[in-house]
C-alpha cells in the first residue's frame, strides 16, 4: 500500500459489554490513549477472575462470557444508554433483562438472567464487571480495531463464495478502499482521519468467535483455519492507538500519513 492510498470509513461500532451486541455510531470523538467511548466498558465474569474494580487490571477473555465459547450471546439484542448506564437485553424482540450497570440492583438484574439462562456454560456465578475507565479488550492496552472490508471479501473467496458478515470480526472501524491484506503491513504506521491520528500497533489474530454468525448465533464457518491454510497465519485486521484527538465519522477518509521530513 502506498502512503497516498486512502480508504473510507463505512462503519463505526462500539461494544459496551464484552461479547454482547455491537452498536453502530455515526460519529465519535477519539481521544489520546482511549478506546471509542464506552467500548468494552463492561464484561460478564464467568466464574471468579480476581478482577478488582478499584485497581483494574487486564484479564484474558476466557475469564468472561464471550462469543468464542458462548455463541448464544449473538442471539441476544442488547442496547446501552450512556446517560443512564442502563443495559436492556431483548430475546426474540422481548425484553428479558434491564438494569443500570453502575448500581448493584441493576447489575443483579442482568446477572440473574445469565444465571437462569446460560447453564451449563457457567463456571461460577456470572458477575457484571465495571472498572470505570478500564476497557475489557482482548489486548492489554486501549486500542481501536480496524477491519479492511477488502480482506473480508477475500475470505469469502477462500470459503468458495460463502457470505461473511463483517461484524463477525467485531471491529470498531470498517474501511473500504484498501487492497485485501494490505492493512497487515501497516504496523508502525500512522493513520490520519481528519485531525485524529492513530498509530498501528498490532495485527489481530482471529479466534473462533469469527466462526459465529452475528445475526443467528450459529457456529457455521471455520475462519481461523481457513486463514491458516491459505495465508499461513490467522490475522485479519489491525489494532491502533489514538495519538492525536479528533472526531471521526462514517464516510470520512482514512489515509496513511507520510513521514515528516526532518
Amino acid at each position: 500500500m502506498t502512503a497516498s492510498q486512502t480508504a473510507e470509513i463505512t462503519g463505526l461500532y462500539r461494544y459496551p459489554v464484552k461479547g454482547l451486541t455491537p452498536e453502530p455510531l455515526p460519529r465519535v470523538p477519539l481521544r489520546v490513549g482511549q478506546t471509542l467511548p464506552a467500548d468494552r466498558r463492561y464484561a460478564i465474569e464467568n466464574g471468579p477472575s480476581g478482577f478488582d474494580p478499584e485497581a483494574p487490571e487486564w484479564k484474558p477473555k476466557i475469564q468472561f462470557l464471550m462469543l468464542a465459547r458462548n455463541e448464544r450471546l449473538a442471539t441476544l439484542d442488547s442496547r446501552f444508554e450512556d446517560a443512564t448506564n442502563r443495559l436492556t437485553i431483548r430475546k426474540d424482540g422481548q425484553i428479558v433483562a434491564s438494569g443500570d450497570l453502575e448500581t448493584a440492583a441493576g447489575r443483579a438484574a442482568i446477572e440473574s438472567y445469565f444465571t437462569e439462562n446460560f447453564q451449563p456454560e457457567l463456571k461460577g456465578p456470572p458477575k457484571v464487571l465495571s472498572g470505570r475507565g478500564h476497557s475489557f479488550s482482548d489486548v492489554a492496552r486501549k486500542v481501536v480495531s480496524i477491519i479492511n472490508i477488502g480482506s473480508v471479501r477475500a475470505i469469502e473467496t477462500m470459503l468458495g463464495g460463502a457470505a461473511v458478515h463483517p461484524l463477525r470480526f467485531r471491529g470498531n472501524l470498517y474501511v473500504k478502499g484498501w487492497p485485501a491484506w494490505s492493512e497487515l503491513d501497516l504496523v508502525g504506521e500512522t493513520l490520519a482521519i481528519g485531525q485524529a491520528r492513530l498509530k498501528v500497533v498490532k495485527r489481530i489474530v482471529r479466534c473462533p468467535a469469527t466462526n459465529v454468525d452475528p445475526l443467528t448465533g450459529a457456529r457455521d464457518l471455520e475462519i481461523p483455519p481457513t486463514l491458516s491454510r491459505n495465508l499461513g497465519h490467522m490475522d485479519c485486521g489491525i489494532y491502533a492507538e489514538v495519538i492525536a484527538d479528533g472526531d471521526i465519522g462514517v464516510g470520512d477518509a482514512i489515509a496513511v500519513e507520510e513521514p515528516k521530513l526532518v
